[in-house]
């Protein structure tokens, strides 16, 4: 479908019904929002997980220091 296009046009062409494709359209924004919302929170974790090793890294190097 182009921007502009009416749903109806592209149902036509390819022999399905305008319902059709507003439901894969729900069900691609759902899934869209779905793997937006899990690359978030990965997005999180990898930083939380980042700023750990850093602090233990840190922590290592105090620790050959002070022996």
């Amino acid at each position: 479908m182009q921007a502009g296009e009416r749903v109806a046009d592209p149902a036509e062409q390819h022999g399905v019904s305008a319902e059709s494709i507003y439901d894969w359209l729900r069900q691609a924004s759902g899934e869209t929002i779905h793997l937006v919302l899990e690359y978030n929170k990965l997005k999180r974790e990898n930083e939380e997980l980042k700023r750990l090793i850093g602090e233990l890294t840190l922590d290592m190097h105090q620790q050959k220091k002070s022996r």
